[in-house]
């Protein structure tokens, strides 16, 4: 029998609290509520959960900064964001901020569970283990020497941190595929883990500025809502 996924959430309104947590157990889940990011710090740090649903609007810290944080801690779980706000700007923030979705309040309970399941569904889908064995990626201008680890554009080699290396080959074995933050971390563990930053999303900024002519437009390495990263690049066998 599979285990029931762990759900955190943070809000500061009692009965919103309330409310989710009945109707998200009604549908299976193990649920967790907290009124604020000190208790939600306490609870991630005792132990793991599935997916985190993080009110935007809060005091003292709002659910910007949280995500934010936690991202830069180095936490992977998914990250839904709930708000009262309906401005397409705040969306575009929330998720840059290192959200996977996004739920404007008033909202239906079966849509929240319904953006849940896609996120957790895509999480699983992304920690598989790495599909191919090529022996070079070709991606632009740019060739990745998987065996050799090295990386050249129009044949000249390129400078890359140990860090940025770990994470290019760590998308490099799923290439055309998404993979969660979670999985990238797994698979630079017990070569040089530490020279991965905590925080995935620095790294891949970082990789960007190497690979990218326009890192905030990305054509190689792509953002997928919701699951993780994607290399885009044609596979020498």
């Amino acid at each position: 029998m599979e285990r029931a996924e762990k759900i955190i959430v943070l809000d500061d309104e009692a009965e919103l609290r309330n409310m989710l947590q009945r109707f998200l157990t009604q549908h299976g889940f193990h649920v967790r509520v907290v009124p604020d990011s000190r208790r939600l710090d306490r609870y991630l740090q005792r132990e793991p959960f599935d997916l985190l649903v993080l009110d935007l609007m809060m005091e003292p810290e709002d659910g910007l900064s949280v995500c934010r944080r936690l991202r830069a801690e180095g936490y992977t779980l998914p990250i839904l964001m709930l708000t009262a706000k309906g401005d397409p700007v705040d969306r575009v923030v929330g998720l840059e901020t290192g959200a996977d979705d996004y739920l404007a309040k008033p909202f239906l309970p079966g849509e929240l569970v319904a953006r849940i399941r896609a996120l957790l569904r895509g999480r699983k889908m992304a920690a598989g283990d790495p599909v191919v064995a090529a022996q070079a990626l070709r991606f632009g201008e740019f060739r990745f020497d998987v065996g050799r680890q090295t990386l050249t554009r129009a044949g000249e080699p390129v400078e890359v941190h140990s860090a940025q290396m770990l994470l290019l080959q760590a998308l490099g074995a799923s290439p055309n595929r998404p993979v969660s933050r979670e999985n990238l971390l797994a698979r630079a563990r017990g070569r040089d883990h530490e020279a991965l930053d905590r925080s995935i999303d620095v790294q891949i900024l970082r990789l960007r500025q190497i690979v990218e002519s326009d890192p905030s437009k990305p054509r190689f390495i792509r953002t997928v809502w919701g699951v993780g990263y994607m290399l885009v690049a044609d596979i020498e066998s």
